[in-house]
């Protein structure tokens, strides 16, 4: 049996999109990491939402486009921008004990980074590790599973068997 593909291939470059977010308790550790990585971050084109970006880029003198703070609609447009294929890549420092008002939106863009198949690194030893692969400084192809052809083959799959 022969399998129609149900992916596309995106090239990502070496000079990866990064979006930078962290909640309120967790800003300090990010700027930190920006910090300590500042000279191989400095060859990335870096974004994020807006409190965090401003900080970052005020902190380190490093470029970074702010968008909204998150709960104003700026995880969504860190959201809207993986689907376009506009962010590769995306450091996350989240709170994992505090409620936020915008926690759909935070599990809305989670589940963008998963569907579009982008690393994410939600703490500083995750980070750590993707910034250090040689795949950081290399062109690299995601997987991006069309979920709709998958559910299809295996309804038809389903049907063909009965």
């Amino acid at each position: 049996m022969e399998f129609e593909k149900d992916y596309t291939l995106v090239k990502m470059e070496k000079q990866k999109h990064i979006a930078l977010i962290a909640h309120d308790n967790r800003k300090r550790d990010l700027i930190e990491w920006v910090k300590q990585n500042r000279e191989a971050l400095s060859h990335h084109f870096l974004c994020g939402t807006g409190t965090t970006a401003t900080i970052v880029a005020h902190e380190t003198q490093l470029p970074v486009t702010a968008f909204n703070s998150g709960p104003m609609g700026g995880d969504q447009q860190v959201g809207s921008r993986i689907a376009e294929g506009k962010i590769d890549f995306m450091i996350f420092f989240w709170d994992p004990l505090a409620a936020q008002p915008h926690d759909p939106d935070v599990k809305a863009l989670l589940r963008i980074s998963v569907l579009y198949d982008i690393p994410v690194a939600s703490n500083k030893s995750t980070a750590d590790f993707l910034l250090s692969s040689p795949l950081m400084e290399a062109q690299y192809e995601r997987t991006i599973i069309d979920y709709a052809k998958r559910i299809r083959s295996r309804s038809q799959e389903y049907s063909d068997a009965k």
